[in-house]
């Protein structure tokens, strides 16, 4: 495939499209344009990087508050329901009128949250920050994984996973970022991580002129050819659509909420059962970050070539037997089984969002919005009852409980298997 640059397709709004013009248009958009999916990774990356230090903060949040396993949980719910709540909306409204340069408003809501952050000197307005950070990801992320789509050439699976790959390496990269400057450096020196929000918007403006620039050219039967109505709908009821929407929202659920109790707890399991500090906890969870990378294009390139369902499938059951030894392996063994988890369960996400928006063809944005809401949303209230349950039973606890939740992967057998679908 060629590379086509950050303005091909564009031409004048106003003028008239002959056929040929169109068709050129059509093939110009079933190739993949990597320029754009690998500008919005490389924007996810900074969004997800910049998120990813609220977690980080966590340790010297407690410590400087005197918070409460369950208070640390709110922090996460506060900033993971303004996105699940919020994602939905914008993906339904930008189906129905795309919003261009809204990815670049949205990081300016991320660069709020972070100032507020970093000055932040009590539970309420640190709670108010991380829901600002929140909202930033509920404006960027449905547009983001519809220009994604556009861009895609039909390798849908591989631009949706190049595209959530920067979001994993921004993660990965947050607690890496924390353990070198944050902890040394304290709260305030969040603020420094204001600049990625700017160099993200600057980016976010240029995508913007090449979204609005083929929208400008793409006629109904246009983008039809350039997948942006996505594959022909399915012949299924609205009740088994239903249905599978349903499943695939489990499926998250179990893989979600077996994530939380990493993401947000394990720096505290390693350093309450092997004694390690908050540095090198950092690093053993910037490990699990990376098997999370890792997984995510693995999982593209598969689901591409052997279908969605297969994916789903090794990727939620093949995590359990690995889950289930992690609570009574030692350091090593747990830091290994940790990585290991990552890389199989980070696979099923691009398999599931786009197996939802073949089910629904031409509701990208709200698809997204809902499934990268719904991740947001059920990893949230995931961690804060795991925190609820840590206070309890005991950090310890969480780990022995939370990998029974991957036994919901039985309910892939569900999902319904049409030709347009499996593939």
């Amino acid at each position: 495939m060629t590379d086509n640059t950050m303005a091909a397709g564009s031409a004048p709004a106003a003028a008239p499209i002959s056929s040929g013009q169109a068709s050129e248009s059509a093939a110009s958009a079933n190739t993949t344009t990597f320029a754009v999916i690998l500008s919005l990774s490389f924007c996810h990356l900074l969004n997800d990087m910049m998120q990813s230090l609220v977690p980080a903060l966590y340790p010297i949040l407690k410590d400087s508050y005197a918070l409460t396993f369950g208070q640390i949980g709110f922090i996460t719910l506060a900033f993971q329901c303004t996105a699940s709540m919020l994602q939905p909306v914008v993906g339904m409204y930008t189906d129905k009128k795309p919003q261009p340069y809204s990815l670049m408003i949205g990081m300016g809501f991320t660069l709020v949250g972070l100032l507020l952050m970093s000055r932040a000197d009590s539970y309420p307005t640190i709670l108010l920050a991380a829901a600002l950070i929140g909202m930033g990801s509920s404006v960027f992320h449905p547009e983001a994984s519809r220009v994604a789509r556009m861009a895609a050439g039909g390798r849908y699976g591989l631009a949706q996973s190049l595209f959530q790959v920067g979001g994993n390496m921004g993660s990965a990269a947050g607690p890496l970022l924390a353990a070198f400057i944050v902890v040394p450096h304290g709260q305030q020196s969040i603020v420094w991580f204001s600049a990625a929000a700017l160099v993200a918007m600057i980016v976010l403006f240029q995508v913007g002129h090449w979204y609005k620039a083929r929208r400008a050219v793409s006629k109904p039967a246009v983008r039809k050819a350039a997948g942006t109505t996505g594959a022909a709908a399915p012949a299924l009821s609205r009740r088994r659509v239903g249905v599978a929407i349903a499943i695939l929202v489990a499926l998250l659920f179990s893989k979600n909420v077996y994530s939380a109790s990493l993401g947000s707890y394990f720096t505290f399991y390693l350093i309450h059962k092997f004694g390690v500090d908050v540095q090198d906890a950092q690093l053993y969870l910037f490990a699990f970050l990376v098997g999370i990378v890792i997984g995510t294009i693995l999982g593209g390139l598969v689901g591409d070539k052997v279908g969605r369902i297969p994916v789903m499938w090794f990727s939620i059951l093949g995590a359990l037997p690995f889950a289930l030894m992690l609570p009574y392996a030692n350091l090593f063994w747990t830091a290994v089984l940790a990585v290991t988890v990552a890389i199989i369960m980070a696979s099923a996400f691009s398999a599931i969002l786009v197996y939802a928006q073949d089910l629904l063809p031409g509701r990208v944005g709200l698809v997204a919005g809902m499934f990268f809401g719904v991740s947001f949303g059920l990893g949230g209230l995931g961690a804060a009852a795991l925190g609820e349950i840590a206070d309890h039973a005991g950090i310890e606890a969480v780990y022995k409980v939370t990998p029974y939740l991957l036994l919901l992967g039985l309910l892939t057998a569900f999902l319904p298997r049409q030709a347009s679908l499996a593939r």
